[in-house]
């Protein structure tokens, strides 16, 4: 498989909200994601929007439902749609989640969790390298956010990706705001998960925001429907200045704001990282 080169630079996730913004102005970023499902079709107006986009920024194709923990195996039919979409746009990667979504018969729509086991590693590895190999390039996959571990794990979760990303060649997009939510939710320390991982293997970063916990529940849940958090934002900050320069991302799937909004976190983003990025060359 290739290798990924970095990129240093500051995009949004592209959203139906915000088409007009994107076709109609010029949007101070410095590429775009989107949803490859969404767009994994023949033709029609998303696909369409796609291409006028993509003339204009990079673009990343995100996707929720390739189902690497599959124990049945991916969906040859799927990774051929996601090829297609591949060739046609170009994108700077292709990058999808550690997780399982379906059983041979039933695609649950939810980014579901998997045992952190060896057998488990075996499976995903097995399934990374199908991938890799069906699309002809190398990928990048995503930390989940989690809310309940498994009695058969036998490491932890930065163990699990780091030798996944060892044995299949694959990269990383770290999601800060998931480990920050996990952390929470499992009572691990946010800065020894993300010390653990191979870092020269991060290419992108994601930031979102969550909903707490409260007194009725007491669990942190990932939920893209706000601004990101003072903890969030340190977090990234301490990360940037282990991984060097990549792609930062904010990630907003519902509670949607006006454009300038996120634009403007995107702007604290930018500073926190130059911020970071100047401590770590000093």
């Amino acid at each position: 498989m290739t290798s990924i080169a970095p990129f240093h630079g500051y995009g949004l996730g592209l959203r139906r909200t915000h088409y007009a913004d994107f076709l109609e102005g010029e949007v101070p970023v410095d590429f775009v994601e989107v949803i490859s499902e969404n767009y994994m079709v023949e033709g029609g107006k998303p696909l369409r929007i796609l291409e006028e986009v993509r003339a204009k920024h990079p673009v990343i194709l995100h996707g929720v439902s390739m189902s690497v923990g599959s124990a049945s195996g991916l969906d040859d039919e799927y990774l051929a749609r996601l090829k297609t979409l591949a060739q046609r746009i170009d994108p700077l990667w292709v990058s999808d989640h550690l997780c399982w979504t379906r059983t041979s018969a039933h695609n649950s729509h939810d980014l579901l969790p998997l045992p952190l086991t060896h057998e488990a590693l075996d499976t995903v590895c097995d399934n990374i390298d199908h991938a890799q190999e069906t699309l002809g390039r190398t990928m990048l996959f995503e930390n989940p956010s989690s809310y309940l571990t498994f009695p058969e794990d036998e490491m932890s979760e930065w163990d699990f990706m780091a030798a996944m990303a060892r044995r299949t060649g694959c990269y990383m997009l770290l999601d800060v705001n998931n480990v920050h939510v996990s952390a929470q939710n499992h009572g691990f320390d946010a800065q020894e998960y993300i010390a653990g991982l191979p870092l020269e293997r991060v290419r992108q970063i994601h930031l979102a925001g969550h909903t707490p916990a409260t007194p009725e529940r007491d669990i942190v849940i990932d939920t893209h429907d706000r601004e990101v958090c003072e903890a969030v934002w340190e977090l990234y900050e301490w990360t940037v200045a282990r991984t060097g320069p990549v792609a930062t991302m904010i990630e907003r799937d519902d509670g949607i704001p006006p454009l300038g909004e996120l634009l403007d976190e995107l702007d604290r983003a930018r500073s926190i990282a130059d911020r970071s990025l100047e401590a770590r060359a000093a």
